[in-house]
């Protein structure tokens, strides 16, 4: 009989390490599957925006990450660091093709509208398409249009999931640990874009103390 570990997952979509934390994850929970094949993991995706002041049409992508780290060098070295990091699990990022730094609300509320009717290979794909537009496309995923677009190569009806996207988003609360953010079975929680190796150990700790070991 299987057994189930539900994993909340904390992110937004601008987030670098959010991206990288979920590769980490994927590789964790495969792992996982091969020494306990009987545990389905459940994920959580839990929606975070991290710049909710940022216009709906978005801002200059570097000119913001110009004005946020105050200079050329810093703005490089920062992304020298998350290139490092991303290549470590297959993820090339290359910050000089991003135009805009976009407003994530609308992302944020498509996906949660995915959630509620597509099945979690589906939302998975959503997901990383979402991802993909951002940081290898340099699409503005806070343009209705492009999401919309996004969620119908998924097999969305755009119809449905176009619904109440310029509402107010409330951001998910992750208490300050910021993005990724992971809580295991809403017990134990890992703040970060940690290695495989950790986020596998972290899921066998509250697989014992869940006892779903046999």
């Amino acid at each position: 009989m299987s057994r189930q570990l539900h994993i909340d997952v904390f992110f937004d979509f601008i987030c670098p390490w959010c991206l990288i934390g979920k590769r980490q994850l994927q590789t964790a929970i495969k792992q996982l599957h091969r020494t306990d094949p009987d545990i389905d993991v459940i994920l959580h995706w839990r929606g975070v925006q991290l710049l909710p002041h940022i216009p709906v049409e978005g801002v200059p992508f570097q000119a913001f990450y110009l004005k946020r780290l105050g200079s050329v060098t810093s703005v490089r070295m920062r992304q020298a660091q998350v290139r490092q990091a991303a290549n470590v699990v297959g993820v090339d990022i290359d910050f000089d093709r991003i135009k805009r730094m976009p407003n994530t609300a609308q992302a944020h509320h498509l996906l949660g509208n995915a959630l509620k009717i597509g099945n979690p290979e589906q939302c998975d794909m959503l997901l990383e398409r979402l991802f993909s537009a951002y940081f290898h496309h340099s699409e503005d995923i806070g343009d209705t249009a492009v999401l919309l677009k996004i969620a119908e190569l998924c097999g969305f009806s755009a119809d449905t999931l176009g619904t109440r996207l310029d509402e107010p988003f409330i951001s998910a609360d992750t208490g300050g640990n910021g993005v990724p953010y992971f809580i295991f079975e809403g017990r134990s929680a890992l703040a970060g874009a940690h290695p495989a190796d950790v986020l596998y150990k972290a899921m066998l700790e509250e697989i014992a103390t869940q006892g779903l070991v046999t």
